[in-house]
This record gives C-alpha cells, sequence and structure tokens, in this order.
C-alpha cells in the first residue's frame, strides 16, 4: 500500500465545503483545474461516475464512502491497483474547515508502483483544494 495526504484549511465553514465538493463530484466545475466528474445515478455510496482528469481518458469510479458534511470517497481501479481518493472535513475553532485529501493505492504492486505513480497523480491537490476553497469561500458553484 501506498498513500499520501495534502491537508489545508479554508475559513469557509464545513457546509459551504461540502457544497463546493458535491458539486464537483456531481459535475460541476469549480475552476480550470478542475477534473470533470459525470454521475451516473444519484451522489450516493455505490453510484458509479466517469471521471476525466485534466489532459487524460476518462476513468471510471465508484462512491465508496459518503456521510454528508465529513467525508467523501471514490475508488478507480487503474490495472491491478485500486485508487482511493478521500476528502475529509473536520469543523476548526475558528468556524472554518480542516480538509485532508488522500489518494491511497493497493493492490498488486502498489508498493513499488505507488511511489512512482503516486506523486504524478496527487500533483493537482494543492491547486484543486485551492478551487475547492475559493468556490466555498465565494458560495458560486456553478
Amino acid at each position: 500500500m501506498w498513500t499520501t495526504n495534502y491537508a489545508a484549511e479554508t475559513t469557509a465553514n464545513p457546509t459551504a465545503v461540502w457544497d463546493a465538493l458535491r458539486d464537483l463530484h456531481s459535475g460541476i466545475a469549480l475552476g480550470p483545474d478542475s477534473d470533470k466528474f459525470e454521475l451516473h445515478g444519484p451522489f450516493a455510496v455505490g453510484t458509479h461516475l466517469t471521471v476525466t482528469p485534466q489532459g487524460q481518458e476518462p476513468m471510471q469510479s465508484v462512491i465508496v464512502e459518503l456521510e454528508p458534511g465529513v467525508v467523501y470517497a471514490d475508488q478507480t481501479t487503474f490495472g491491478d491497483l485500486l485508487l482511493t481518493f478521500r476528502h475529509e472535513l473536520v469543523s476548526t475553532a475558528a468556524g472554518g474547515t480542516a480538509v485532508t485529501q488522500t489518494l491511497e493505492i493497493t493492490g498488486a504492486g502498489s508498493d513499488d508502483v505507488g511511489p512512482e505513480i503516486g506523486p504524478q497523480i496527487s500533483a493537482d491537490f494543492p491547486s484543486t483544494m485551492a478551487e475547492l476553497f475559493a468556490s466555498a469561500e465565494s458560495g458560486l458553484r456553478g
């Protein structure tokens, strides 16, 4: 298994951050760095979605964890690997939100391949988090 995290905070409250995160994963681009998401059903655990990362071919994912306002996760099969993308939201004492975005790579060879492809996959975490926060802070999501 290979994993990486990116954490940041915003002054936006958890509801605003969750709304922006839900919008993004429901197909509303938050900015120029947003991956494209297309839901094939309701925004719920078990729903499949097509994810098209910037400059790449579409991939099929499935929502595997969803607790409104708290956590969202989806998984993508990539050959023998399973890529799990997770966002966890926590309220801050100041009324804002701390968000941790995690990429976990599991499966045959993940210990060897993870360190090679993981940083490439997660390289856009800071810019996509910035777009998420900008959308949440402005209240303009779509």
